[in-house]
């Protein structure tokens, strides 16, 4: 009995992490498929640039903690709230 519940429990694991696999998310950039998340990166780069030139502006820059944490900590979270944003 409990390699029948173990087994039925392996496949119904399987089937639940296989349905994630449908489609991945792929924008087609003249021909080309670019995964989601590489153009997200890409923003997320920007996006940093952009804070820190509004930081520089305002002379804030002085204010955060560590830059070499702080920036790429910009990066991730804008990455993920415009992969969140646009993909999900």
């Amino acid at each position: 009995m409990k390699t029948t519940w173990r087994s039925l429990l392996c496949a119904v694991a399987a089937c639940l992490s296989f349905a994630g696999c449908g489609r991945a998310p792929a924008i087609n950039i003249m021909g080309s498929f670019f995964p989601a998340w590489m153009i997200c990166l890409t923003a997320g780069v920007i996006l940093a640039f952009v804070a820190r030139s509004v930081l520089l502006r305002f002379r804030l820059e002085t204010e955060v903690g560590p830059l070499a944490l702080f920036y790429p900590c910009v990066v991730i979270l804008s990455t993920c709230l415009l992969w969140l944003i646009f993909f999900r």
